[in-house]
């Protein structure tokens, strides 16, 4: 089955029954020789630091702590994977945040070669989620990455967060203004996702999108 035939609403439930499983840790990557075997079909997160990665995770998956929340930009530099569903109907990967100016040089290195090196060589990929916070839009740090999805051929989503911090009218015009500047990359969904993970926002729509991806 192909991503559009499954009915909007048979979607949305099973992927709330999906999540509402079980859903556990797996293991931490901080190199490519340490990725799990390619068993389940994957679908990563990224975000720069403090875009609210970790809370939209908890939120996804309506846990507390499944994935660390931090107010220290740059903490998590690995990759990190969860089963969804045993056995595991797929997994989620949370990738290290970028863009966090007073990170190290060698730091930041890293996190690109960890990053590339998996987004181009990972044949379980099935698609990215890109998250943008709502308050301030794409930047430029944003567009680095987009252009590496693009040039690795990962299809992705681009989802916007904390969409309760800022108005509804600020709120439909920084959705406007992402899906203009979706259109222009080659990989990008043209679906954009808006979220807030204190609301529930978009949740349903999200946990319907990743389901759709692997399917």
């Amino acid at each position: 089955m192909n991503e559009d035939e499954t009915p909007p609403e048979v979607l949305i439930e099973d992927a709330r029954k999906l999540f509402a499983g079980p859903i556990a840790f797996l293991k931490s990557a901080p190199s490519l020789q340490f990725l799990p075997d390619p068993s389940a079909l994957e679908v990563a997160f990224a975000g720069r630091s403090n875009v609210g990665k970790s809370s939209l995770l908890n939120a996804l998956t309506n846990r507390n702590g499944l994935a660390r929340t931090s107010n220290t930009p740059g903490r998590t530099q690995e990759l990190n994977f969860f089963d969804v569903g045993t056995p595991p109907r797929m997994r989620l990967v949370d990738m290290p945040g970028y863009g966090f100016a007073k990170a190290p040089k060698d730091m930041v290195r890293k996190w690109r070669f960890l990053v590339n090196d998996y987004l181009r060589g990972r044949q379980v990929l099935k698609r990215a989620l890109v998250l943008i916070d709502s308050r301030h839009g794409i930047k430029d740090v944003d567009r680095d990455v987009l252009k590496m999805l693009d040039e690795a051929a990962v299809s992705y989503h681009l989802v916007l967060t904390k969409a309760d911090k800022i108005k509804a009218s600020e709120l439909v015009a920084v959705t406007e203004r992402t899906v203009a500047e979706g259109r222009t990359h080659v990989a990008a969904h043209p679906e954009i996702l808006v979220t807030s993970s204190e609301t529930g926002l978009g949740m349903a729509e999200l946990r319907a999108a990743i389901l759709r991806s692997v399917s």
